[in-house]
């Protein structure tokens, strides 16, 4: 897989992809990931890539020249174009999947006021990480390569992400270590049993319970 980044602040992205399972899956499996400073393809002497929009309004909007020229020069017959914006699909772990199989993936942070409408004829999908607005796509960016890069075969354990809140239109499962008994509160009986299968239930069932508590939209999305 490989993933490009188009934005303004590429140090943004430093801690990013040296740290963590970020570092080890681009280190250990076939993973490549490029920040990239979009001003170079601006044609401007003083490599501008905003100005004031048209009709009058506040702040500054991303130019379309300089987003069209990086994706002419970066998009092949396998790329998939993302822009983050607030107006985009909601993402979820669904999306994630669906996306943890692209082979190449060109990301568009928007920043300022927003973006030349015109560049939306050359994206391939729009997505937001919430009903919330933030100064600019690059931490949106970071939340879809992330939850994108650790489905990836070979990055972490198949069963730690088989088990993730989400899947199957579940939250999950409480979880304990040591000790048994912490300030009072002990670790349920049935996980120092041993039966696999009562364990398997009573997950299942702690599953169910949270979702309905905390999440009944979820279920409701499962009918």
């Amino acid at each position: 897989m490989k993933i490009d980044v188009l934005t303004l602040f590429p140090k943004m992205f430093d801690g990013f992809i040296n740290e963590s399972i970020i570092k080890r899956a681009i280190e250990l499996n076939d993973i490549e990931i490029n920040i990239i400073d979009f001003r170079k393809y601006s044609t401007d002497k003083n490599k501008k890539v905003d100005d004031y929009q048209y009709g009058g309004g506040a702040g500054m909007v991303l130019m379309p020249g300089p987003i069209f020229n990086a994706i002419d020069d970066l998009r092949t017959d396998d790329s998939t174009v993302i822009l983050m914006t607030p107006q985009g699909k909601k993402y979820n772990q669904k999306l994630a999947y669906q996306y943890k199989n692209f082979k190449h993936i060109i990301i568009i942070c928007g920043h300022y006021e927003g973006f030349d409408e015109r560049i939306r004829s050359i994206v391939d999908i729009e997505l937001s990480i919430g009903d919330y607005v933030l100064t600019g796509g690059e931490i949106p960016s970071m939340v879809v390569i992330d939850s994108i890069i650790r489905l990836v075969d070979g990055v972490i354990d198949e069963d730690s992400h088989l088990n993730d809140s989400f899947n199957n239109n579940l939250l999950d499962y409480p979880v304990y270590t040591k000790p048994k008994n912490f300030k009072g509160m002990e670790v349920p009986s049935v996980l120092l049993s041993g039966h696999h299968e009562n364990i398997k239930k009573w997950r299942y069932e702690q599953s169910l319970k949270k979702t309905k508590e905390r999440r009944p939209d979820l279920l409701e999305e499962d009918d």
